[in-house]
């Protein structure tokens, strides 16, 4: 998929696939790109690997991304965000179930845009999603590096 509105990266199949789920009440399902780990969503973002040849120029509006992936953590995923221009201001929103304030402030220190506590039940799963999408792909107004 070039065109991705939204990319959701989780290394939990369920919780991406209610995140898409939820997310899908607001908009169209096929404007919506997931990754399963970071490595994948750099590859995606990036271009690279099973993305080579997809173009760059054109990133998503949002990133929803967990926190605590496997592969790689998802403060090293928004660190390689920051540092590369053609991702250096896409909205992050990490997406994690931690409660600790040294989480919460490592992300905000490593430039995510939004912290969101992930849901203990599907309708506030939904109703967090939601927001999120009203708040990022309506409200905000987007800045881009691209022409």
């Amino acid at each position: 998929m070039n065109d991705a509105a939204i990319l959701v990266v989780d290394d939990n199949p369920d919780h991406l696939e209610l995140t898409v789920m939820a997310l899908s009440e607001c908009c169209d399902v096929s404007s919506i790109a997931t990754a399963s780990d970071g490595v994948e969503a750099l590859d995606y973002l990036f271009g690279r690997n099973s993305h080579a040849g997809r173009d760059t120029r054109q990133q998503p509006r949002l990133v929803i991304l967990d926190m605590k992936l496997v592969r790689m953590h998802g403060l090293e995923v928004l660190k390689a965000l920051r540092a590369d221009p053609r991702t250096a201001v896409l909205p992050v929103v990490m997406h994690s179930s931690s409660t600790e304030k040294s989480d919460i402030a490592a992300c905000y220190a490593n430039g995510a845009n939004s912290y969101v506590r992930k849901a203990t039940d599907y309708d506030e799963l939904r109703r967090k999603m939601r927001q999120v999408y009203a708040f990022w792909m309506t409200v905000n107004e987007r800045f881009s590096n691209s022409g």
